[in-house]
């Protein structure tokens, strides 16, 4: 299976271009400058807005990990539309990293967690654009996936390689904690990449064991 990864530079992207190599998938980082990665691997250098049909068409599966620059969080949608544009003529599945505030607080799916009293305020905008992304991805002809992330999306926790899932509402453990590292949501990505299992729908993930969180 080869796979691009868009933002493979940036803390979600790099967790799962690192999990992607380690299970020796043929992967490509899609970056603006090569000399940002850590890694050692195949590299498309070129602007988001800039990839075309062409650069695209090779590959299984594009994972979307862009991630814009505070005041600039406009961008997931028009980086969103420029994908879902040259992915069309294609069979390349999309994978997008969304945001926890497009989740619903709970199962009566009412309030999402961006609208709810206690959201951080830095967060909002984030939040409010990758929902009107993941609204233009439902209206779109293309195969995709929106994975959120739990409420505690920790860059420094551990990789134990368990998780459990949930749908569009905000997913708690046992302990009633939302919580995944980075590189626990990483492995799910790559899993869905495998696997396939929520074509074409919003999924969340959560991790049972959260000493990191506690």
């Amino acid at each position: 299976m080869k796979i691009a990864i868009i933002g493979a530079a940036g803390q979600a992207g790099s967790n799962i271009l690192r999990e992607s190599i380690m299970r020796e998938y043929d992967t490509t980082a899609v970056v603006r400058n090569q000399a940002t990665l850590k890694e050692n691997v195949q590299t498309l250098e070129k602007d988001l807005f800039d990839l075309t049909t062409a650069d695209i068409d090779v590959f299984d599966c594009i994972v979307n990990a862009f991630a814009p620059k505070s005041g600039e969080e406009h961008l997931y949608v028009d980086a969103g539309k420029h994908l879902v544009s040259i992915l069309q003529p294609t069979k390349t599945r999309l994978i997008d990293i969304g945001s926890s505030g497009c989740l619903f607080t709970n199962k009566d799916k009412i309030v999402r967690l961006l609208d709810s009293e206690d959201y951080p305020a830095q967060l909002t905008a984030t939040a409010q654009y990758q929902l009107q992304h993941l609204q233009h991805l439902q209206q779109s002809t293309i195969t995709w996936t929106f994975i959120c992330p739990a409420r505690m999306f920790d860059a420094e926790g551990p990789r134990t390689g368990h998780y459990i899932t949930g749908y569009d509402y905000l997913l708690k453990n046992s302990q009633l904690n939302s919580y995944i590292s980075h590189a626990d949501f990483a492995v799910a990505v790559i899993d869905e990449v495998e696997n396939a299992k929520h074509l074409n729908e919003a999924f969340t993930i959560a991790s049972e064991n959260t000493t990191s969180a506690s």
